[in-house]
């Protein structure tokens, strides 16, 4: 049958030897796959093997893993569940000659990790053809050779296994020798003597045929030359030759020396070596020197790639005669791979609120060497908040050991070392990166516990008061910070429309201008916030205190600086130095130094006769009162506040030297001294332009009668009281300023018409005698008197003066 044949039947055959065997036997799945499946053909089903749904093997990341190998011969449609061929199965590159071939794999299921031992039995198919070593068999033969010699061909080979590897052999019919086959052994057995006269040269097709279905075959040919007399072949020392050669070997090593002999002489007996059957790779990794029959390494001997080596040695005289012996070189392991590590599954980033114990990881260790040089122990660095937990075979779950704290510690470099027990050991480390997502677990916190802001009265709206600072440690969004005012009231009003806070750098600024006398000081909370879900916030309390400026003048209370009515003392001519005849009482709205009042006499009648009290604004004499002193004294007082610059106001004090009312002259003259006085200087300048000015002088003139006419002829044409609600706005009492202490009530009585009127002086009440708000009283009887006039005033002294009646 020709290989078209033969091909024709091969997919039928792999359809008929396609056998699948499942068992599940102490966590194994178990498989009967022949060799040779296409890709994509369905070996089994692994989620109804396992009694698992198909959305558990996606959610749990199912896949399988093929330890030491690079190739990847099967792999799982999650959709389905099918465990499918994915990469070509070559029985015989696999396992060789070996009657069983056995591949394994892992099955691994996450969440949580659950290994599976899967193993495949590759079954062998007939899929490689019997093959001879050689195209052509070149034999001499003497002609001397007895009946019944026989002579050894090399066997056919047949890299398959069982029924498909040779199983007969057939010889061309001739008419001198029969094949005989025992334990495959082959050989040509003379039946006829030859005959070199009639016959010098035989071609005999020796095939080879294999038990598979369909059958396949290998055919040589065997060219025999007849010779004269050559009738020993060589002879090995040893049927089987063993060896034992450790990996990595260096090249020329000598692995074993093979000897034959051959009893004849000369060429006959002239002995030379080389293999037999022997593969490509074989041959590119052993070489035999022909004489001596050594066998050395040439190439990479690798225990990890291939475990033993067989071969056959083929001794041939200088006739031709041959003879066969078998090679079994067995490769030791030395412990040259160091373990290799890969991160099959990773957690990353990690939220930092993950509690201790949680399984971010999954690692597993592999190392190619067998037997201890293959055990491996892995740990990993001890600074870390992590720890490999050891779990199914070579499998490590990396699960955290504490708290983790990304504003401590945002990103590990987590060092994985995996050492073998080999002699000497090997191993190797792998770095592991993982990073920690923030958590908004911070509140936004301010540098300092409290704040305090100072600022000038009158300042501009607008203004900076102060800066507040908050430090969130958390990431992104998570400590950004925004600033803003909590709900409150000052005086009445919202917070917010006396101060605002910038949102994004905290910086308070004023909305309104403060005042001093109206608000001195208050209290804001300011709040900050993160931008966190949910958000996260703290306070924080800022004292805004407002410092007094200098914009209040002194204000006088006594006595009354404006208007058209005048007071007037009484001061006894008996007087003496040092008496207490008035008192300027004044105040200022503003606080601290701005407040502290001096009190000056910038001008006087006579400028020797009455002094002030700096401090205290009482008027006193500074001497005894003479009689040539004027009758009518006039004082200007200025009242200077300490602030910086110094503000003022001014008042006139009137007094009159006199015991008596009789005396006093027309008090209405007293009141215009000063206008006398400037009424001098008008007429001086009238009289050097009075041709220019006459007509104005005159007017003057007419002016200033008529003016006389209209003032009342009583000086006290009013009444002026100091009540305690007479005092400014926002006036506080400041003990050392100046200001009013202690209230004294004095009650005086004129009556008009002539100079005989009675001036009357009563003392003082003190501060439980009469209220100042009730000094004035008044009824409709106080007006009914012709001619007569109640005048009534309090105003503060440190002491009572006199009681006199004139």
């Amino acid at each position: 049958m020709g290989d078209k044949g033969l091909s024709a039947l091969r997919p039928i055959f792999c359809f008929l030897s396609f056998i699948l065997t499942l068992h599940l036997v102490h966590g194994e799945l178990s498989y009967s796959v022949p060799e040779e499946m296409k890709r994509g053909s369905v070996i089994g089903n692994i989620a109804k093997d396992l009694g698992v749904d198909l959305r558990t093997l996606s959610s749990r990341q199912a896949r399988v893993d093929f330890e030491g190998s690079s190739k990847r011969y099967c792999d799982i449609n999650l959709n389905t569940g099918d465990l499918i061929a994915a990469e070509r199965i070559d029985r015989e590159s696999l396992c060789g000659k070996k009657p069983s071939c056995v591949l394994k794999v892992d099955l691994v299921l996450e969440n949580p990790l659950e290994l599976h031992r899967v193993t495949f039995h590759i079954q062998d198919i007939n899929d490689n053809s019997p093959e001879f070593n050689d195209g052509l068999i070149e034999m001499e033969i003497t002609e001397s050779a007895e009946k019944g010699t026989r002579f050894s061909i090399e066997e056919a080979h047949d890299a398959d296994i069982g029924q498909n590897t040779v199983q007969r052999y057939n010889l061309q019919k001739n008419d001198n020798f029969i094949l005989s086959v025992d334990n495959n052994k082959v050989e040509l057995v003379l039946e006829t003597k030859l005959d070199r006269e009639k016959q010098n040269e035989l071609s005999l097709l020796l095939t080879a045929l294999d038990g598979g279905s369909p059958q396949r075959s290998g055919s040589v040919v065997i060219h025999i030359t007849v010779l004269d007399a050559n009738d020993n072949a060589p002879v090995f020392s040893q049927a089987v030759y063993k060896a034992s050669l450790p990996e990595n070997s260096p090249l020329d090593t000598v692995v074993v020396t093979v000897s034959a002999t051959d009893a004849d002489e000369g060429v006959n007996g002239a002995v030379t070596y080389q293999f037999g059957h022997v593969s490509d790779d074989d041959m590119n990794i052993f070489s035999i020197d022909p004489k001596t029959g050594e066998i050395r390494v040439k190439g990479v001997i690798d225990f990890e790639e291939r475990s033993s080596f067989e071969t056959r040695v083929k001794a041939k005289d200088g006739l031709g005669l041959t003879s066969y012996s078998k090679v079994v070189i067995d490769v030791t392991d030395i412990n040259d791979n160091a373990p290799v590590i890969y991160v099959k599954s990773l957690t990353n980033p990690i939220p930092e609120n993950v509690s201790p114990g949680t399984e971010v990881g999954i690692i597993n260790v592999q190392d190619r060497d067998s037997e201890s040089n293959r055990q491996v122990r892995c740990s990993i660095q001890q600074n870390v908040p992590f720890k490999l937990v050891p779990s199914i075979k070579n499998y490590y779950s990396l699960v955290t050991t504490g708290q983790l704290d990304r504003e401590l510690v945002s990103d590990y470099n987590i060092t994985i070392t995996a050492t073998d027990e080999g002699s000497p050991p090997l191993s190797s480390s792998k770095t592991v990166e993982l990073s920690v997502a923030d958590i908004n677990d911070n509140p936004p916190e301010f540098e300092e516990q409290s704040y305090s802001a100072y600022v000038s009265e009158n300042n501009k709206p607008g203004s900076t008061l102060c800066s507040v600072s908050a430090a969130d440690p958390d990431w992104r969004q998570n400590g950004t910070v925004i600033y803003s005012l909590l709900p409150a009231e000052v005086n009445g009003a919202q917070v917010s429309s006396y101060v605002s806070v910038n949102g994004d750098t905290g910086v308070i600024h004023a909305v309104r201008s403060f005042d001093y006398e109206q608000l001195r000081s208050f209290k804001v909370q300011v709040m900050a916030r993160d931008n966190g879900s949910p958000p996260l916030s703290s306070n924080v309390t800022v004292s805004v205190f407002i410092s007094d400026v200098n914009d209040n003048s002194p204000q006088i209370l006594y006595p009354a600086p404006e208007g058209n009515s005048f007071m007037t003392e009484l001061v006894p001519k008996a007087a003496h130095g040092g008496s207490l005849v008035s008192k300027v009482i004044a105040v200022d709205a503003d606080s601290g130094q701005n407040a502290w009042l001096s009190y000056h006499i910038v001008k006087s009648t006579d400028p020797g006769l009455f002094s002030i009290g700096v401090h205290s604004g009482e008027i006193r004499t500074q001497r005894d009162i003479s009689e040539s002193d004027s009758m009518k004294q006039n004082l200007i007082v200025a009242v200077k506040d300490n602030g910086q610059p110094s503000l003022s106001a001014t008042c006139s004090v009137y007094l009159l030297i006199s015991d008596n009312l009789a005396e006093v002259p027309e008090l209405k003259d007293i009141s215009y001294d000063e206008k006398n006085s400037k009424l001098t200087s008008y007429l001086i300048i009238a009289l050097v332009s009075v041709s220019t000015f006459f007509l104005t002088f005159i007017i003057i003139i007419l002016g200033v009668r008529f003016c006389r006419r209209r003032k009342p002829r009583l000086l006290f044409d009013g009444a002026v009281a100091i009540p305690s609600a007479y005092l400014p706005p926002n006036y506080a009492d400041v003990d050392g300023t100046g200001t009013l202490r202690s209230t004294y009530n004095y009650d005086a009585y004129l009556t008009t018409g002539s100079r005989t009127s009675d001036f009357k002086f009563v003392t003082s009440y003190n501060d439980n005698t009469l209220p100042a708000d009730q000094t004035l009283k008044k009824s409709p009887s106080d007006f009914a008197e012709v001619r007569s006039l109640l005048f009534s005033f309090s105003f503060p002294l440190p002491k009572p003066l006199f009681t006199k009646h004139l």
